[in-house]
């Protein structure tokens, strides 16, 4: 069962992404505080991250880059989900290390899509 750490300051939507991917056979770790994701990434060893884009403190750009400047965790995909649609911020991630970038809304099932293609 593949592990997904899903990174997004909003309790709603973590709780939704569990849910749907945990119904979808996933094992999902949910993180509200996106400067404790790399720390609890060395102890769930997520297989993928779903991190969100616009979050206090730590953003999603920044994670990504965190996440691929660390010697343990840089190979590991990460899908940025977001309600930015401008092709600037599309580049920004990935630039900064994102696989995948989805926008909201989606459909649950493009997300599972995008996220076995990435395993």
């Amino acid at each position: 069962m593949a592990k997904i750490m899903v990174v997004d300051d909003d309790e709603d939507f973590t709780n939704l992404y569990k849910t749907a991917l945990t119904t979808a056979g996933f094992d999902v770790t949910a993180i509200n505080k996106s400067p404790v994701a790399v720390e609890m990434a060395y102890l769930v060893k997520p297989d993928i991250f779903v991190v969100d884009l616009m979050m206090p403190d730590i953003d999603g750009f920044q994670l990504c880059e965190m996440i691929r400047d660390d010697p343990v965790i840089r190979n590991t995909p990460i899908i940025i989900i977001t309600a930015l649609t401008d092709a600037e911020s599309k580049k920004v991630a990935v630039d900064a290390g994102a696989n995948d970038y989805l926008t909201k809304p989606f459909r649950v099932d493009d997300l599972k899509s995008r996220i076995i293609a990435l395993l």
